[in-house]
């Protein structure tokens, strides 16, 4: 298939690349690679699919991979009305896979306006460009987020979602609203991914288990919010790449038959870890015993995440199998190469 994977230089977009590509997938990359964090990350996943950052760095311009003759990138933004059009025009791609979004909860609570620009306008870019250029599925990025306060666990799709509690799963929301109205309108497949709390090699700095295993290495205070009282389903990259990939290489005609061309699923680890846990096993493969400073629950933070992914399973076979120490040992191992220690 002819696929293009939006945030492709973003932690979960570079490695979806990476496993289409291994699966003989020809594969388009787009990201605008903005500075919420260090760009120079997204710049070295980049090279890793054989893009020089010389080459990333050009606007509007798309490049061929000098590691995979199958992978070209295009540093683009969701807001660029005209050249996505171009882009799709020109491509002629199967399949969409948008992961490129405005990431963080707590960030949206200062930069509202970034959020609606690249989640929803961009968003409302991406589906346009799918009904006009004949893309016959859209897999996207949605959030365990939109679960708001939802007491309930584990988290079930058919749960209400009315209720969000900050404007990044506020965004995450509407794209699920966008998607079916244009799965409904233009009869083209869409199938949202609500992501529970994914970690691995190359994840992004925002999150927590890169906040703790830095403090950590550098003696400093790690932040624990809600005195440690909290639990999340940590998932592994792999387990979620799996995932993702099983869904866009299978055949969509059968969905579209049966009048099912909107679906939305979870994709977690289908289980939950207490964050004190969590940070024990950091600990454990540092070496390093932690100096936790003990804080409140945050703005826009929730006590317990937990994914049911009975759905996912039974269309996909989706079977979640890194054991949190293992996942864990493997962040460690890749952030002691890629910081030198």
């Amino acid at each position: 298939m002819n696929i293009l994977v939006t945030g492709a230089g973003g932690f979960i977009g570079y490695h979806v690349c990476q496993k289409l590509l291994e699966n003989d997938h020809t594969v388009v990359g787009m990201d605008n690679i903005n500075d919420y964090y260090d760009v120079r990350l997204k710049y070295d996943r980049l090279a890793q699919l054989g893009i020089d950052q010389k080459s990333a760095e050009k606007l509007s311009h798309k490049v061929q991979s000098k590691i995979y003759p199958s992978f070209s990138f295009i540093r683009l933004t969701l807001e660029d009305r005209h050249n996505l059009s171009s882009l799709f025009k020109k491509e002629a791609f199967d399949t969409v896979c948008n992961l490129a979004a405005q990431a963080g909860v707590r960030y949206s609570l200062k930069n509202p306006e970034v959020y609606v620009d690249s989640n929803v306008v961009g968003f409302l870019n991406i589906l346009e460009n799918c009904r006009n250029y004949g893309i016959k599925h859209l897999v996207y990025a949605s959030s365990s987020s939109v679960y708001g306060k939802n007491e309930k666990v584990p988290f079930k799709t058919s749960d209400s979602v009315d209720h969000p509690i900050s404007l990044y799963a506020a965004t995450k929301k509407s794209n699920e609203l966008m998607a079916h109205t244009y799965s409904h309108l233009y009869g083209f497949a869409t199938t949202g991914l609500r992501f529970f709390t994914v970690y691995g090699p190359w994840g992004r700095p925002d999150m927590a288990i890169f906040l703790f295993t830095d403090a950590m290495v550098k003696g400093n205070l790690i932040k624990v919010f809600n005195n440690g009282n909290m639990e999340r389903d940590f998932t592994y990259i792999d387990d979620i790449v799996e995932g993702v990939v099983r869904i866009i290489e299978k055949d969509t005609k059968e969905r579209i038959m049966n009048s099912e061309q909107y679906k939305l699923y979870n994709i977690g680890n289908n289980k939950s870890v207490k964050l004190l846990d969590f940070i024990e096993a950091i600990e454990s493969s540092l070496g390093i015993t932690a100096k936790k400073e003990m804080l409140p629950m945050q703005p826009g933070d929730v006590t317990a995440t937990w994914a049911n992914v009975d759905t996912l399973l039974a269309d996909y076979d989706y079977r979640p199998n890194t054991p949190i120490k293992t996942g864990i040992k493997k962040f460690v191992d890749w952030y002691k190469g890629y910081y030198g220690m």
